[in-house]
């Protein structure tokens, strides 16, 4: 067994790495296991609003060094072909999980972050610490453990969480693209049976990632077949498809997403980004959330480790409270949106609502994305 460590991070991608990266920062031990080796594509919209930024910087981590796009505008679409533009609030900018995730891999090696590659197979939590795991042979004990491996994972089937044993009916496909799709729009379209969301990330790219329902989905022999004959409804997803270039063999697919609601914390473990909670594409702020709740997770760890959160009961109370302080009205606002939009006729009247009144999507936006996040240790 390996020596006994404070924190242990499952999963390496964008919430993970940056709460190792943090808690590293405040001089925390931390170890971290991610399955895949860097640099790897991630099926994602790529789409980051800027309220993350003052929080990067003070990680002393420059998406700018990354040379992103810089996004200012939002344009929502509709199946039955109407359209809406506006202006983003704080905007955002364009950035791939390959290059992001790569870029915070190295700078956690660099501040000393202990990094390994490695699948975890089994986590246990008894007398005050846990138990880690790993197929590769390997056991760790470890005082916290917070969980970041992602959407749904072999420790999500092991835990019987309550959403794993419900079949979701959506599956996601992502490309990148050469295309003169506007730099500084990102865009989300409604078809029939799905959403796609559109943006350009660095080197002049083009990310197109889209969530479809799987029972549609598997009428059509194959992607392209499916793209042709569902996404080209909507004239605008048309348009950006024919005016643009794979740059990927093949595009990227996932399975089995869900968003029912999930727990932040499970069997003492600290969940963070996509394994606490999944929020709906049209909500576009997925990557920020996870960054955000990989603070809130350091800061309180910090605190608890030095003595201001005396037990681990209160830990997970608190972490549990700002998580849904912060995030539960954002995935609700998903859940809603998405319901009205599987339904014809209610996506017609709202697509009316927002197109007569567009200050109702600017107030969508403000629900579903946060403030500028304040630095804190």
């Amino acid at each position: 067994m390996s020596p006994e460590i404070e924190i242990l991070i499952i999963g390496g991608g964008l919430a993970g790495l940056t709460a190792a990266i943090h808690l590293q920062q405040v001089g925390l031990q931390v170890t971290l296991i991610e399955k895949q080796a860097y640099p790897h594509h991630k099926v994602c919209g790529e789409y980051i609003s800027n309220e993350v930024l003052p929080y990067l910087n003070w990680l002393g981590i420059f998406p700018e060094n990354l040379l992103p796009t810089h996004i200012t505008d939002l344009q929502f679409t509709s199946s039955s072909g109407n359209s809406i533009t506006t202006k983003l609030p704080l905007g955002g900018f364009g950035l791939s999980r390959y290059a992001l995730d790569h870029h915070l891999y190295q700078i956690a090696l660099e501040r000393g972050v202990n990094i390994l590659i490695d699948a975890v197979i089994n986590t246990t939590y008894c007398d005050n610490h846990f138990l880690i795991e790993t197929a590769g042979g390997k056991i760790f004990k470890a005082n916290q453990v917070i969980g970041a491996y992602g959407k749904r994972g072999l420790m999500d089937v092991k835990f019987e969480r309550n959403f794993i044993s419900k079949k979701s009916p959506y599956l996601a496909v992502k490309a990148h693209y050469r295309s003169d799709f506007s730099n500084n729009l990102v865009s989300l379209h409604n078809f029939k049976g799905g959403y796609c969301g559109v943006s350009k990330i660095e080197n002049k790219q083009l990310n197109i990632c889209y969530l479809a329902n799987y029972e549609t989905f598997k009428k059509h022999k194959n992607i392209a077949a499916y793209q042709e004959n569902v996404l080209y409804n909507n004239k605008y997803l048309k348009h950006v498809f024919e005016q643009s270039e794979m740059v990927f063999d093949a595009p990227l697919t996932i399975s089995q997403i869900s968003f029912e609601e999930k727990e932040p914390v499970f069997n003492h473990i600290l969940m963070i980004g996509d394994t606490a909670g999944l929020i709906h594409p049209l909500c576009g702020n997925g990557m920020a959330m996870a960054i955000h709740s990989a603070k809130i997770v350091s800061a309180l760890l910090n605190q608890h480790l030095k003595g201001k959160i005396s037990t681990r009961l209160q830990l997970e109370q608190s972490y549990r409270a700002s998580w849904y302080k912060l995030f539960g009205m954002r995935l609700r606002m998903g859940r809603i949106l998405a319901s009205v939009l599987r339904n014809d006729k209610l996506e017609s009247f709202a697509m009316n609502a927002i197109t007569r009144m567009p200050f109702l999507l600017n107030n969508i936006i403000k629900q579903t994305h946060g403030k500028p996040i304040i630095p804190q240790d």
